[in-house]
């Protein structure tokens, strides 16, 4: 499938895109181009794979012009620039609004004008009932991306979409802020001990990126099945492990923090088609002629439960503990 192609990630110096750089570098892409706006972190990544079949762009996808540039001779890409901080995103909701939103329209409109072949957009559970500044953008980002494939056939540019929830051990989680405080000997400061998060890795992560990849149509988005578990059970698999005996301290919920994580609202499980690990949300094909089609509903939306971190598999201690036992931070630290 990518025999002699060239694949583009945005936001290719974060987590998401780090994960999906080391797992394509193995590929038969001939080439992957690295777009992002800190200089610093692309000569550290740039130094750390020393690779050539690896090249780096710097630029922002709030500038359609620079976009172009990158966008220019690409088959793939794998949209992860963005914003992604949610009290940041709080106190700047229209920084959110230039790089979630506008910056998405500039990488799909360029895809498209450059006939790539496939653009993987990627989401997360905040923009399912959005609270906050973060998931709403996040949530019009779908929207964009489901608007523009409505134009597309299949031999056009194909635009779909993963959505995911809480990445284990990725930057900005809480994972290496609790390793960090227990390495201090600090408390571990937790918002509601109540609070569930899923748990999934950067590889499984990685593995929905290709499904999507492989699989996608015009407008779809991919859900994982993942387990959660409680923040408060998460603290204690981590003390556990490091052998530590740190005070957890509950400090409150911060701005625009939801107590569970949907992935996939009722509305949405009408439509959703269960696969083996996966869940697929096939675009709304309907158009705007609102006459041609049905007025009655086609379900009772009152049975239908939302897919969200408390009504998941729940891990209690030692499941939480093996599924951390699998991530490099804890294993390098605990010399496994």
């Amino acid at each position: 499938m990518f025999n002699n192609s060239k694949l583009l990630i945005t936001g290719g110096t974060g987590s998401f895109g780090k994960a999906v750089l080391n797992r394509f570098i193995k590929s038969d892409f001939d080439e992957i181009r690295i777009f992002s706006r800190d200089e610093k972190k692309q000569d550290d990544l740039r130094k750390k794979i020393n690779n050539i079949k690896v090249k780096f762009y710097i630029g922002d996808v709030r500038d359609y012009r620079s976009v172009e540039n990158v966008v220019r001779g690409v088959d793939f890409i794998f949209h992860a620039a963005a914003l992604k901080q949610v009290p940041s995103c709080e106190f700047f909701p229209i920084e959110a609004v230039k790089t979630n939103v506008l910056g998405t329209e500039n990488v799909l409109e360029a895809a498209i004008n450059n006939k790539v072949k496939k653009v993987i957009i990627l989401s997360t559970d905040k923009a399912v009932y959005p609270i906050n500044a973060m998931g709403l953008t996040k949530a019009i980002m779908e929207k964009v991306m489901i608007a523009k494939s409505r134009n597309l056939t299949e031999n056009e540019t194909l635009l779909c979409g993963t959505r995911y929830g809480n990445v284990m051990a990725s930057r900005g989680s809480v994972i290496p802020l609790f390793i960090e405080q227990i390495k201090k000997g600090k408390p571990i400061t937790i918002t509601n001990p109540k609070m569930t998060r899923f748990m999934m890795n950067l590889n499984e992560a990685v593995d929905l990126v290709l499904y999507a990849f492989e699989n996608g149509k015009q407008g779809d988005i991919f859900v994982q099945k993942a387990p959660a578990t409680t923040i408060d059970v998460l603290a204690k698999a981590l003390k556990q492990l490091y052998n530590a005996d740190n005070e957890i301290k509950i400090i409150g919920t911060r701005h625009g923090e939801k107590l569970y994580e949907t992935l996939i609202s009722a509305e949405e499980m009408i439509k959703a088609e269960e696969l083996d690990k996966y869940y697929k949300i096939s675009s709304d094909t309907r158009d705007l002629n609102y006459n041609k089609y049905l007025t009655e509903g086609i379900s009772d939306i009152s049975k239908i439960k939302d897919y969200h971190s408390h009504n998941t598999e729940k891990l209690d201690v030692e499941k939480t503990k093996k599924l951390l036992l699998k991530l490099e931070i804890i294993k390098n630290d605990l010399g496994i």
